[in-house]
This record gives structure tokens, sequence and C-alpha cells, in this order.
């Protein structure tokens, strides 16, 4: 590996080292976090709202990329910079105990963070010397890298009021209670915020990538990759970008409360145990060239949508005994979920956009769903926590009925995909990689 790509791998190690140290326990944090008198902070419809940060932030942030990132400054200078506020605004929400100061910070962080997603993007692409074929290679290092945090922060804990490594004779047994695990606490907040501290210096050594449009105008309709709305005419494409908007109603839920969920029902270090969703995700990722040339993306589609009925059904009716298997089966349905219908869904959208439009369309695309259709999804799933809340004190909420809101709402998408849809085939992608544009949320 040359020099260039391994900084390169680095970066996007702890990109997502320092994204999955987090964000997949922060709804834990928010349901657990009480003041020194026992009060609790956050309340069950805060933790949509703050998850819906990360969803305004994906509506502002192709502001902020196509104004300052592509036109005004080197690529490696801007991502130290957004990383270095990152930094900053995620430990001091680490410190907020207060919803309105702990909202502000978050937001701030995401207004920083969502940018250097489709920026360290490009910056990759523009040193390599054969994107097309050598992207994936370096991209994967991100996967590997919130594996790496989830299972390292499944595995710390508190003993004695001291942060430390789970002993190793604990690992897949009930912990002693006076072994605290970290996920319901500030420290995964502040561990990300220390790493993302360091990945803001090392940005300083990255190839140096100068603004590729200096000079030239910009426009609203640029930015927001307006153009892309063109292609919407198609009956095809209409109907896989409503059901793309609204199928992420229910994928926030997953985001925000799988870590919650199977903290109370008692599952112990869940952190470590979901990523075998991502384990789960390069897998399926690698068969998916396979299932485009043999059933067509109409099937593909359905299929990543059949997945999240089941694994929301999975959740509703596992729990942590006899039934733990089910969860286990939701988790590894990651795969089929995001790669067969998110991955799939952009390679489909790629095919259908003229060349010069490409990066815009898929620019509009996230627009529409990682911003406007899990913001939808944050402010319900909140909602839907606080509705089902019971005063049992150790489960706090009914999750069966909790998960079967989401698996509803898959199954009416399914059904409104499945009558609606009617192209069989797409053409047969040589690259399963997309040059610019936003990155998709992995969890």
């Amino acid at each position: 590996m040359t020099s260039t790509k391994l900084r390169l791998s680095i970066m996007m190690f702890l990109q997502f080292f320092m994204w999955g140290a987090w964000y997949a326990t922060l709804g834990t944090y928010l349901g657990k976090a009480v003041s020194a008198d026992g009060v609790r902070l956050f309340s069950d419809p805060f933790i949509g709202d703050a998850y819906g940060t990360s969803a305004i932030a994906a509506i502002i942030a192709p502001f902020l990329v196509g104004l300052i990132a592509d036109r005004y400054f080197a690529a490696e200078r801007v991502l130290c910079v957004l990383h270095l506020i990152g930094a900053g605004t995620l430990w001091m929400a680490s410190q907020s105990l207060t919803p309105t100061m702990f909202y502000m910070y978050v937001l701030a962080h995401f207004l920083c963070f969502m940018p250097t997603l489709s920026v360290a993007n490009s910056l990759t692409m523009k040193n390599l010397a054969y994107p097309g074929k050598e992207f994936a290679s370096i991209r994967v290092l991100g996967t590997i890298g919130w594996i790496v945090a989830g299972l390292m922060i499944g595995s710390l804990v508190l003993y004695n009021g001291q942060l430390m490594a789970l002993p190793f004779e604990f690992y897949g047994k009930d912990r002693p209670a006076d072994y605290m695990s970290i996920e319901p606490t500030a420290y995964p907040l502040m561990i990300a915020a220390i790493s993302e501290l360091v990945l803001a210096f090392f940005c300083l050594f990255l190839p140096h990538t100068p603004p590729s449009a200096a000079g030239q105008k910009v426009t609203i309709r640029d930015i927001l990759g307006l153009d892309a709305i063109a292609i919407i005419k198609e009956p095809s494409v209409l109907v896989f970008v409503i059901s793309s908007v609204l199928i992420c109603i229910p994928l926030q839920f997953y985001y925000g409360l799988a870590n919650p969920f199977m903290n109370e029902i008692g599952i112990s270090s869940p952190a470590s145990k979901m990523t075998l969703g991502q384990g789960s995700e390069i897998f399926f990722l690698l068969l998916l060239p396979f299932f485009f040339k043999t059933v067509g993306v109409r099937w593909i589609l359905l299929v990543g949508m059949m997945a999240w009925v089941a694994r929301y059904t999975a959740f509703a009716y596992g729990d942590a005994g006899s039934k733990q298997y089910l969860i286990y089966i939701g988790i590894l349905l990651h795969g089929v979920c995001y790669d067969f219908f998110f991955v799939a869904g952009q390679v489909y959208m790629d095919s259908k956009a003229p060349a010069h439009l490409r990066n815009s369309v898929q620019g509009f695309l996230t627009f529409l769903t990682y911003g406007l259709g899990m913001f939808a999804g944050s402010v319900m799933l909140g909602r839907v926590l606080e509705h089902y809340a019971t005063p049992d004190a150790a489960i706090k909420h009914n999750w069966t009925s909790v998960w079967l809101v989401p698996a509803g709402l898959a199954a009416a998408v399914l059904v409104f995909f499945a009558l609606a849809f009617r192209e069989e085939k797409a053409p047969v992608p040589m690259e399963l990689t997309t040059e610019g544009g936003a990155e998709p949320v992995p969890a």
C-alpha cells in the first residue's frame, strides 16, 4: 500500500470510528441520564429530536460543501477545521445537562460533520489513480472503523468509578453488577470527541487537494441538484423516490432505538453485538452485483424492503431469553436492509441519470431521504417511544408495540412499491461506488 492510500485509509477509519463510537448509543444515554437528585434529564420525544439533528444537517450540508469545500479552500484544510469544531461541540454536548444546550451542541456537531463525509469521499477520489477500482478498498476501512468502535464501547466498563476494559473472563456472560457498562453514560461522546480531535490534526497530513471549482459561479440550483428533478418525470423513478423517502421514516427507528431497546431488556454489550450488522453489510455488498445480473433491480429493492419488515418484526417478538435469536436475526438482516435498498437504489438512480447530472441526482436523493425522510422518522420515533412507555421499573417501554409501528410502516411502503413499480430490469452497474454526493449513514 502506498503512503497516499495508507493515509486515506486511516482517515476513513477515524472518520467512522468516531461516528460509531457514540451514534448508536446516544438513545441509551438520553434515555437513562439523570440529575444528581435522580430526575431524568431528557424525555423520550427528545431522543427523536436529538437524532433529527443529523437529518437537519443532511439538508443543510450541500450548502456548506458547495460554497466552501469545492470553491475556496483545499479539502484537507476544510476537513481539519470542520473536525476541530466538531470535536469541540461533541465534547460540550457530553457535558451538557439541559435539553436545549445538548440539542444545540449536537446540531452544531452534525452541521460540521455531515459535510466531511462527501468532502472525504471527494478528496479520496481525487488522489487515487483508478478511483473506480480503488475507492471501495479505501472506503471499507470506514466500516471497519465503525465495527472497532462498537466493539470498544461494548467492552469498556466503569468499575469503582474508573474506566476500564471488561475483564476477559466476563465476556459472553452476565457481568457482575459492579462492572457498569458505559453505554448509558456520556463516555462514548467523550471518546468520540477525542478521536475526532485526533482526526482533525491527522487531516493536515493528507494529500494537498486544492478546490476543484475555484472561481466558478455557484447557484442554489446547482447546490441542491434541482436539475435532477427532471428524471423524476419517469414513473418508475418517481415511485422509487417516493418509496425511498417513506422507508427512511421506519429506518430512523433502528438508528435511534435498537441500542436502547437491547440495553433495556437486558442484553449485555449491545454496542458490540450491533457490529454484526456491519459485517453483514460487507458480505451482502459483495453479492449485490450477482443479484443485479440475475433478478434485476425490482426484486432487489423488494427484498430490501421485505428485510425491513422482517427485522422490526423480529425485534418486536425477541427478548433477552429464549427468543434472543430473533434479535440477532434482526441485526444480521442489516446487510440486506441497507445494501438491497439504499445501495442498490443509488446504483439504480445513477443508471437513470445523464452523465452530467449524476452527482446532482445523488445529492438530490440524499436531500430527500437522509434529510426530509429521516427527519420525519426522528420526530415520529420519540413520540412513539413516549406513547408506549410503561410504569415497569425494569423495562420502561412496551417494545413489542414500539417495533410493530416501523414494521407496519415498512410493510405499507413495500405494498405501495410492489404495486406501483413496474420496471423489471436496470443496466448492470460496473462499480458500486458513487463519486461525489453525500455519504449514507451506516448503522
